[in-house]
C-alpha cells in the first residue's frame, strides 16, 4: 500500500511499487486527464506536478511518490467556472488542434511560470520540452507569454 496526496486528497494505492504513477492515476484513481503518449518520458503528455515540480509520470514509479503531493490537470483550475490563467490563455490563443498533448503541456507551463513568471523564449524552449504532434508551437509560445501576463495581473492569493 502506497500513500500519497493527489489534488489535495490523501489516497492509498494497493499496487506494485514499480508501477508507473501514470497508470495509478489513470487506472486506479480514474484521473484520466493525464495522458499516455510514449511511455519513455520523451513526449510529456503525462506531465503532472510532484511537490510542485513538473515530472513525466510514465517514468516515475509510484513508490517514489509515497508521502508526497501530486497535482494533475484536474486540479489546476480553482473551479469549473473559473479557469486557470494558463487554460484561459490556451483558449484565447486557440492552441489545441487535436488537444491530446495539452494537459501535459499546460502542467509543464504552469510549473515554469511558478518558477519564472517572466520567461524568455529561450527559457521556454529549455523548460517546456513537451511534444505537440499538431505543431502549434507558435500559438503555444504566445499563450505562455499571455498566461504569464494573466498570472502577474491576478490579485494576490489567486
Amino acid at each position: 500500500m502506497i500513500a500519497f496526496q493527489v489534488n489535495g486528497a490523501q489516497v492509498e494505492a494497493d499496487v506494485a511499487a514499480d508501477m508507473p504513477l501514470l497508470w495509478v492515476l489513470r487506472d486506479h484513481l480514474q484521473l484520466t486527464g493525464t495522458k499516455y503518449g510514449c511511455g519513455i518520458a520523451v513526449c510529456g503528455a503525462c506531465t503532472v506536478h510532484l511537490d510542485g515540480k513538473a515530472v513525466r509520470s510514465c517514468a516515475v514509479p509510484v513508490s517514489a511518490v509515497a508521502g508526497k503531493s501530486v497535482t494533475t490537470i484536474e486540479a489546476l483550475a480553482s473551479s469549473t467556472a473559473e479557469l486557470h490563467p494558463v487554460q484561459q490563455a490556451w483558449i484565447a490563443e486557440q492552441v489545441p488542434q487535436c488537444g491530446y498533448c495539452q494537459p501535459g503541456m499546460i502542467m509543464a507551463v504552469e510549473a515554469l511560470l511558478e518558477e519564472n513568471p517572466r520567461p524568455s523564449d529561450a527559457e521556454i524552449n529549455a523548460a517546456v520540452t513537451n511534444i505537440c504532434r499538431c505543431g502549434t508551437y507558435p500559438r503555444i509560445r504566445r499563450a505562455i507569454h499571455a498566461a504569464a501576463e494573466l498570472k502577474r495581473a491576478a490579485p494576490a492569493g489567486d
